[in-house]
């Protein structure tokens, strides 16, 4: 399995075990982050790549995964992905960049799945 889509399913997990412990907390949050992902003034491609860049620059590398992996099935190029990275670099400094890192693992492995 590959690394990328494992801590996905790790961060999945987790979110999970926290729904069964805090139902109230979580189903008020699920709430709000459905909502602000469905299409509207910005469509669903562009909320994703702005998640990607929020993910790079807030070095968090499940983010980083899962809205790299949102942005190309909502039809984002490897061009659009790693023009956002540039702009992450330049708001989040040398952090966000040590994290396009895991931006490269994500597209190597969501890029050849969608080839295969």
């Amino acid at each position: 399995m590959s690394d990328m889509k494992e801590s996905i399913r790790e961060m999945k997990r987790g979110m999970q075990r926290l729904t069964q412990v805090a139902p109230q907390q979580m189903k008020g949050f699920h709430e709000f982050m459905g909502a602000v992902m469905e299409p509207g003034a910005l469509d669903a491609k562009t909320k994703e790549l702005v998640a990607l860049g929020m993910g790079l620059t807030s070095r968090c590398k499940y983010c980083i995964g899962l809205h790299t992996e949102g942005a190309l099935k909502a039809g984002a190029t490897e061009e659009e992905i790693w023009e956002v990275a540039t702009v992450a670099v330049v708001m989040g400094g040398g952090p966000a960049l040590t994290h396009v890192a895991e931006l490269y693992k994500a597209l190597e492995e969501f890029l050849a799945a969608k080839k295969a």
